[in-house]
């Protein structure tokens, strides 16, 4: 699932593969944006904002998000794609590498000076170079709704999505439900940053420290088995700002109080 994490790592391979580099390639195959061409201009970087992906060409970025399916792959310049073509929504390249977008959701090309539009509102993050956890604490701790909602929301802060709020929360003790204003927000914060900065350079994410199948989380999809800590069973439930943006819910009903 793509999280902040995973976002950060496709950010990396993106700027090794880009950065200081002409396009010889731009391809958008949206309706919104199939219309704009980049080739020629200078790749200056390539980095994550939380969830976000901005590329900065020349003058522009070029902004797209994953959300659940979106994947961004890197091939030698002419190498066969490992996803089928009619899914590939933007193609950037140069002279040695082939980068490919499959079934990105948002995809939009703004002068760099105008970046702060689409990614301006998000909160901190802790994977970013302006990490500011008492700024993040500040706003997670304002939050009066649950604490599983107040994590997912990515004004308070970027790039956690709904496998760390669940962790998170287990790890700390916490019900998804109890608001987010009667928790330790500053330990919170702390934790989601330890937790999101080890998992960045893996490949599979573990919570545990176990990243083999079926043991790298303590509750996330885990309803119906045994908690690893007290043996209690795991319950699902789910919770949401709305009912159109409700997220599986996963705890253990004597750890989380």
């Amino acid at each position: 699932m793509p999280e902040g994490d995973t976002v950060y790592r496709a950010a990396q391979r993106l700027d090794e593969a880009l950065a200081g580099t002409e396009l010889t390639r731009f391809e958008l195959r949206v309706p919104q944006a199939a219309t704009i061409d980049l080739t020629g201009m200078p790749v200056h970087q390539v980095l994550s904002r939380g969830k976000h992906l901005l590329h900065r060409i020349g003058d522009w970025t070029l902004h797209t998000h994953l959300k659940m399916e979106g994947e961004w792959h890197v091939y030698p310049r002419g190498g066969r794609w490992r996803r089928p073509g009619f899914t590939a929504r933007a193609v950037v390249g140069n002279a040695e590498w082939d980068t490919v977008g499959f079934d990105l959701a948002d995809i939009t090309v703004v002068p760099t000076r105008d970046e702060e539009q689409l990614v301006g509102h998000l909160g901190p993050d802790p994977l970013g170079e302006h990490w500011d956890p008492a700024e993040a604490a500040r706003r997670l701790g304002a939050d009066e709704r649950a604490a599983h909602v107040a994590l997912l929301d990515q004004r308070n802060i970027a790039g956690f999505g709904n496998e760390y709020a669940n962790e998170i929360l287990f790890v700390r003790g916490i019900l998804p439900t109890r608001p987010a204003t009667q928790t330790d927000a500053a330990a919170i914060v702390d934790l989601g940053a330890r937790m999101i900065r080890a998992n960045r350079e893996r490949s599979r994410r573990t919570f545990t420290g176990d990243d083999r199948p079926g043991r790298s989380t303590w509750v996330y999809g885990r309803e119906g088995r045994p908690c690893r800590r007290c043996g209690t069973i795991i319950v699902e439930g789910s919770l949401g700002a709305d009912p159109t943006r409700e997220r599986n819910t996963f705890w253990c009903p004597t750890c989380q109080t």
